[in-house]
């Protein structure tokens, strides 16, 4: 979830600190990654087209996006055409497996693509990453990215559905200024509107955080002074908790990150790992390769999922229905990876 309805409030009381790009304004900058993330929004994507899936040679699907116990809402929803409906219930149905993440991460660096693994937290040592200088920016979907202190985020480098969204880049130094507030303030702001590591105080949003926090200057003070009657503080609230976790998140030692740098292509490496033990066509993957090649030769280089492009498919297997947890959030958020791919980083 990261920070609910942070976008929104910064829209509205710091436009100044967030501004559109164009994809290409990042060539050639080193961008960390929350794969996590990019990984569950690909898996959804490729879901909810309904009739192109990714196949190998044998016609199997290899998204991984499906399972063969079907889901009844999601197949009357393809059957009927609701695209809504499809999109609704392919997230419910998407669920990011240790396998996925595996898999993803030998890939990469199969492709020569930089992977940092995080010992806890992918928006966390993404965030380090940045603020220690050795990435230009974070790239995430998730809000929370910014409480992390991440210097500048970025939201939708990797959005997998369409090109044509562009990036909404974020300055936290902007924000900070714009909002009038410390990065302590800021913190407990983003506790306050709705956070992943406790409960929120019900009936308390964004602009009613923000007002507070503005007044009061912590969380410790809105208590003292908040109305009981109207506000119901949660038993054994730990909001203390979930500051330390932002403030003091467990991160890689400088000395511990591996060097983030960019390495040539291991062409037999990969075409063992695509055509040999997944069945992929060997003229697709070479093909894949030589753009790969041909990228790194280039001041420029194209989204990572352009090499890899689904194939239509008249068979819709069906996911069995579940709900993303946490746990598949703590799996994935395990990873992080620092590179102009993406990063579990």
């Amino acid at each position: 979830m990261g920070i609910k309805g942070l976008t929104k409030l910064l829209a509205d009381n710091a436009p100044k600190a967030m501004k559109e790009q164009k994809f290409e304004s990042y060539f050639g900058r080193k961008i960390a990654i929350d794969a996590s993330m990019s990984i569950y929004q690909f898996l959804i994507v490729v879901g909810r087209t309904g009739t192109e899936m990714l196949t190998n040679e044998a016609g199997e699907v290899t998204s991984y996006s499906r399972r063969a116990d079907a889901n009844a809402d999601l197949a009357q929803a393809v059957e009927a055409g609701n695209k809504e409906d499809i999109e609704k219930f392919s997230k419910r149905t998407v669920k990011v497996t240790k396998q996925h993440n595996e898999d993803c991460k030998r890939l990469l660096k199969l492709m020569g693509v930089p992977v940092v693994e995080a010992p806890s937290e992918a928006e966390a040592e993404c965030a380090a990453l940045c603020k220690s200088g050795k990435v230009y920016a974070v790239a995430s979907e998730d809000m929370d990215s910014l409480t992390f202190g991440a210097p500048r985020f970025l939201r939708h480098l990797m959005d997998p559905s369409s090109r044509k969204i562009p990036v909404m880049e974020f300055e936290v130094s902007k924000i900070l200024e714009e909002l009038n507030l410390s990065m302590d303030q800021f913190t407990d702001l983003c506790i306050l509107s709705g956070c992943d590591y406790c409960d929120s105080i019900r009936g308390i949003g964004g602009q009613t955080a923000l007002k507070l926090i503005r007044q009061h200057g912590s969380i410790e003070n809105i208590l003292e002074n908040i109305n009981k009657e109207r506000y119901q503080i949660p038993e054994d609230w730990p909001y203390q908790e979930a500051r330390r976790l932002f403030k003091e998140p467990v991160v890689l030692a400088d000395e511990e990150e591996p060097e983030i740098k960019w390495t040539a292509p291991d062409e037999e490496g990969l075409i063992t790992f695509l055509v040999n033990e997944n069945g992929f066509n060997s003229d697709r993957v070479t093909k894949a390769i030589e753009k790969i090649k041909a990228a790194k030769n280039k001041s420029s280089q194209g989204r990572l999922e352009s090499f890899f492009k689904p194939v239509a498919n008249s068979s819709i297997p069906i996911k069995r229905k579940e709900t993303p947890d946490n746990n598949a959030k703590e799996t994935t958020a395990k990873k992080s990876k620092a590179g102009g791919g993406r990063k579990k980083k």
